[in-house]
């Protein structure tokens, strides 16, 4: 527990206009012709810019916690830094920020499946902000963000249609690995950790029932997106208009 917990509110508060303020700067961006003939393109080209800034912060700053504290690799309950928390905080802003963003917008049927991760995701990381546990498991979580930069990337040239570029192609296998690195790995070794609270009535065992419901979705995703990116063939064509919402 450390000597001072810091308002939790505040903070997300303020995370939380953090990321609307970067969405309003980014709309201001010049759009794809593709892009800006379809107002959902337009509307998940915006969402995905907010997801790329947060992706390479908090990606970048995951890796730094841990190079800081490295205790968080094995001690994924009590180990606890500054910069750890204020990451978690950083984080979750984000996640109410999208999740409003996907409501208002009328996208909650389209996007569900991101509306139930977020709803995990924050519930995972207030046991961090409000009860200063796990706040080393949180930053485990978050490498995720390195390989999402790659995703982003794959996403938004999808939007653009430019799958036929040679960035794409490089991208494609780049991000593979870094969905193995950064995404199964962690995530593989995170539930070989809370799987000790196993069986215990404690914070722990609700947090290994949120990760082993976002290891699903994780397998799930890693099929999608091998069947898009190297099977394509065998994707009916009747999902290829709308697929970008989810794959």
């Amino acid at each position: 527990m450390p000597p001072m917990l810091l308002p939790a509110l505040p903070l997300l508060l303020g995370a939380t206009l953090t990321f609307r303020a970067v969405r309003h700067a980014l709309c201001r961006l010049p759009l794809p012709a593709h892009v800006q003939a379809d107002p959902l393109r337009t509307w998940r080209w915006h969402n995905l810019l907010v997801s790329f800034a947060h992706s390479i912060v908090s990606g970048t700053w995951a890796l730094l916690c841990i190079w800081q504290t490295p205790e968080m690799l094995v001690e994924i309950e009590k180990a606890w830094s500054l910069s750890g928390y204020l990451l978690t905080c950083f984080s979750a802003g984000y996640f109410i920020h999208d999740t409003v963003d996907i409501v208002i917008s009328h996208q909650s049927r389209a996007s569900w499946e991101y509306l139930v991760h977020h709803v995990m995701a924050m519930g995972a990381f207030f046991s961090g902000i409000f009860w200063s546990r796990f706040v080393g498991g949180g930053v485990l979580t978050l490498l995720v963000e390195v390989s999402n930069i790659f995703l982003t990337i794959r996403m938004m040239m999808k939007i653009n249609n430019a799958q036929h570029l040679l960035l794409y192609r490089v991208n494609k296998y780049i991000n593979l690995v870094m969905y193995f690195l950064f995404r199964l790995a962690p995530q593989a070794y995170l539930t070989h950790l809370f799987l000790g609270y196993a069986g215990q009535r404690t914070l722990g065992t609700f947090l290994l029932a949120i990760l082993l419901m976002l290891d699903v979705m994780i397998l799930v995703y890693f099929s999608r997106l091998l069947r898009s990116d190297f099977c394509p063939q065998r994707i009916p064509s009747h999902q290829h208009k709308d697929k970008f919402l989810t794959e």
